[in-house]
């Protein structure tokens, strides 16, 4: 019997010694918390699942390892009670936390993953407005009406912090999509504050986050759930149609078109006059519509094409997020602006996009994008 239990001893030392899985460790001491259970989990697709767990003794030493994501980051959790610290994993690293209780979600610290760092700035925030948002709904002084107002602008507020400080920052990190994809708990329960499924420039958040991490984690089921909604809202949230206005005449310049003169990403004023003497594509577009990315490697394509030769384009963006707008042109080596008013839609008389027209060198309009026959670049090639 003992030659037996020796055997099988052996034999699970030789299996935990050929284990070469690539794993992650997480690690630290969680103050105040003797006899506390901790808890390590891992937020999923298909819900929370517990990994590991301690008994912490009198130190709050706690030592966990888990095998290490491969397709892309994942995002996992420390918990005591209710107290939870959100950190993400991008591969084999060694996660130091430092905490204390009862403050251990708000003051505590994480080395060995910067987007952890980002995630720790997003829950504080997320944390703080929830308070708030609580705090006016209990509050039975205030008129509904201005409770709801100031509930509003308190997520207005917020959610522009989100947008320009991870989410258009650095789309393609774990910070951006923990920030895209996070909720928010009132007294009503807990929803979406990005919902892509009823608010456009929501859509373009998550668009903005889900093109970033198809280029960078093109197979991970992350980046499908990201598509996935993205395009689900651009269905849901289609803009109607625009109403066509009559082209003022007064409105066309001494070159023979109608011109246009519209902010780009540098608050520069460009007009179309400015093209005079090249072959140029006037392009009304939406950057967050779903076909957009493959028409702009379209354009590009043309672009270096047929730049030498004295072609241009200048784009018109029509979305209503401006920060949306930035992000998706700032790397584009043409001419872009932005509308909000719809004047320059209105007297081109575009009702349909992406609207194009194409212009040759005397600044004179030869072609609209409803009546082209052939490719378009085969009528570019006409025009130089």
């Amino acid at each position: 019997m003992k030659k037996i239990l020796t055997i099988i001893t052996v034999g699970a030392m030789m299996l935990v010694a050929c284990d070469k899985t690539p794993k992650f460790q997480v690690e630290g001491t969680i103050e105040g918390a003797k006899d506390s259970m901790l808890y390590f989990t891992q937020s999923t697709l298909d819900g929370v699942q517990k990994l590991d767990s301690v008994k912490l003794k009198e130190d709050g030493a706690f030592s966990f390892k888990a095998v290490a994501p491969t397709e892309a980051p994942e995002f996992y959790a420390l918990q005591i009670g209710k107290h939870i610290i959100n950190f993400s994993v991008d591969s084999t690293e060694n996660i130091t936390i430092t905490a204390q209780l009862p403050t251990m979600e708000r003051d505590y610290t994480i080395e060995g993953n910067e987007s952890s760092k980002k995630i720790k700035e997003i829950s504080r925030m997320q944390q703080k407005v929830q308070a708030r948002i609580v705090a006016f709904e209990k509050n039975e002084d205030m008129l509904p009406g201005d409770q709801r107002d100031s509930i509003q602008n308190t997520l207005n507020i917020y959610k522009e912090q989100m947008k320009m400080n991870y989410i258009f920052t650095d789309p393609a990190s774990a910070a951006a999509y923990y920030a895209v994809c996070q909720s928010i708990t009132d007294l009503g329960g807990t929803f979406m504050l990005f919902n892509p499924l009823t608010d456009r420039n929501d859509v373009k958040c998550y668009a903005t986050v889900a093109n970033a991490w198809d280029n960078t984690y093109h197979d991970a089921p992350r980046t499908q759930q990201l598509c996935n909604m993205a395009i689900k809202g651009m269905d849901n949230t289609a803009a109607p149609q625009q109403k066509v206005l009559d082209v003022d005449e007064s409105k066309v310049a001494e070159t023979g078109i109608i011109d246009i003169n519209l902010p780009d990403i540098n608050s520069k004023m460009r007009s179309i006059k400015e093209l005079k003497g090249k072959v140029a594509l006037i392009d009304f577009t939406i950057y967050g519509a779903k076909e957009s990315a493959e028409r702009t490697r379209l354009l590009r394509s043309l672009y270096e094409k047929y730049h030498a030769q004295g072609f241009e384009i200048y784009q018109i963006s029509l979305d209503q997020d401006i920060h949306f707008w930035k992000f998706s042109c700032e790397n584009l080596p043409w001419v872009c602006v932005h509308e909000t008013d719809g004047v320059a839609t209105n007297i081109y008389n575009v009702t349909d996009i992406p609207t194009f027209f194409l212009v040759n060198r005397d600044n004179e309009i030869v072609l609209r994008s409803d009546f082209m026959e052939g490719t378009l670049e085969d009528n570019i090639q006409k025009l130089l």
